[in-house]
């Protein structure tokens, strides 16, 4: 765990207690800040006084005696309204800040030799960030994984080396200053505008991660992120542009002199105009389909700007083992495979793992997005049949008709069932919801979890 002491001795209300609350209420204790936290849910205060930290009502608490509101990223800032201790802050004149500003600051501080790279975009981000850690991982430069994968970033060790984070929208919202040493932009399409009103503020948040880096990776087959790094070059930053192409022609066009594009399983760094291959995804399971092209050409063109050898970065992605609920082959029963794609909470999402396979059994739906399933019509051919669940079954059943055979279902374990008795060998049984989970879930972790748990007692009642 990384000790706040930049925040010694001054007073901070934490907001959120839910598992980085926790992390970030311990660290701002352990540097020795005097803390007050609360959250909406009786259940985590309770845990937070049986873990020893110093809880309180913030609802009556005098906000003007704090010098910071530590927020979970969980809670709204801004959208649909801003939270009550936002409220109460910003009357107060407290800042309102989250654990990533927290974890910068600390590290600027007081741990210069720890770097950081921080990864963001609408999608790709988990898989990106978690091939990067392995990549330089396995080159032995001292990588630890964190933020919104997962490991809270405050419970990374202060060590030498490279914090590998995934930053959300909401974590770079409440990390106003982030300066990290290589940030990422990998693709911009409407995600959570629930929590920031419009496309145009999240595209907006997403970019001051590559705004406030020392060099950026910016993806721009992406026509909103290719402006974005047209201006930052504009204003004298170093981008490294990042792409899936067609050609090595293309590749070069969109590039300039310098890059590293994916041109079907191949990966190519441009230099001075020049394309060296440097390796290829060709065979390896944990990266099928273009978009985990995207992410294999962001983790090497981070990897190198981390200063790491192109040809030694792409030497490690064979032995990527992938990522949990991402395209995750969770077993195989009479020939059918099944894939875990629990992580695609959106359609843009989605879209990957559907073009990335045909014959396909659809198990979607969940609390919708913005604009439901409609921009998938291309991909439709693909799909055998769809297995409709939650909140949004009726939206997405009116989307299918006349293009797709469609029918509702009351849980995962029904449309699972059903989809089974269909499926035929050589075909595949996706989950990959194009919604988030909460309707039924948690999370879309403990989605996929059940989704893999049911998998596996299929299997097993099959074998027996």
């Amino acid at each position: 765990m990384i000790a706040v002491e930049t925040f010694e001795g001054k007073r901070v209300a934490v907001f959120g207690l839910a598992g980085s609350g926790l992390v970030t209420a311990h660290a701002l204790a352990a540097g020795g800040a005097e803390i007050l936290c609360y959250d909406d849910k009786r259940e985590r205060v309770d845990a937070a006084n049986d873990a020893g930290l110093p809880t309180g009502d913030l609802r009556v608490a005098d906000f003007a005696a704090f010098d910071a509101l530590v927020l979970s990223p969980g809670v709204p800032l801004t959208h649909p309204a801003p939270h009550w201790t936002v409220e109460r802050a910003a009357a107060a004149g407290v800042p309102v800040v989250g654990d990533v500003a927290l974890f910068d600051g600390e590290r600027r501080a007081r741990f210069p030799e720890l770097a950081l790279a921080a990864i963001t975009g609408t999608n790709g981000k988990s898989t990106t960030t978690a091939l990067l850690g392995h990549i330089l991982g396995a080159l032995g430069l001292g990588a630890q994984v964190g933020g919104n994968i997962g490991r809270p970033v405050l419970d990374l060790d202060p060590v030498p080396g490279i914090a590998v984070v995934e930053c959300s929208s909401y974590q770079i919202d409440l990390a106003p200053g982030l300066t990290p040493d290589v940030g990422a932009l990998l693709n911009l399409s409407p995600d959570h505008i629930d929590r920031h009103g419009t496309f145009e503020n999240y595209a907006a948040v997403k970019t001051r991660l590559v705004e406030g880096s020392r060099q950026a990776v910016i993806g721009v087959d992406d026509p909103h992120c290719a402006a974005i790094a047209h201006a930052l070059e504009e204003a004298g930053k170093p981008v490294h542009r990042i792409g899936v192409f067609a050609s090595v022609d293309e590749a070069a066009g969109a590039l300039g002199r310098s890059g590293v594009a994916s041109v079907g399983d191949a990966l190519f760094v441009l230099t001075g105009g020049t394309a060296d291959p440097v390796g290829s995804r060709a065979g390896i399971g944990s990266l099928r389909g273009d978009h985990n092209g995207q992410n294999a050409a962001a983790s090497i063109a981070i990897a190198m700007a981390m200063g790491a050898d192109p040809k030694a970065a792409a030497d490690q992605l064979a032995s990527f083992p992938g990522l949990q609920h991402r395209m995750e082959e969770v077993g195989t029963r009479n020939g059918v495979i099944f894939v875990n794609d629990s992580k695609a909470t959106n359609a843009q999402s989605a879209r990957q793992a559907l073009a990335s396979f045909t014959n396909v059994h659809w198990i979607a739906g969940g609390v919708p997005k913005t604009g439901g399933i409609a921009e998938l019509a291309d991909l439709f051919g693909r799909v055998n049949a769809a297995y409709l669940i939650g909140q949004a079954a009726d939206d997405f059943a009116a989307t299918l008709e006349g293009k797709v055979n469609a029918a509702r279902y009351a849980g995962l374990e029904q449309a699972l069932d059903a989809a089974i008795a269909a499926a035929r060998p050589g075909d595949v049984v996706l989950l990959s919801p194009a919604c988030a989970s909460f309707d039924q879930f948690r999370s879309f972790e403990a989605r996929g979890d059940a989704f893999r748990a049911l998998v596996k007692a299929r299997i097993e009642a099959t074998d027996a």
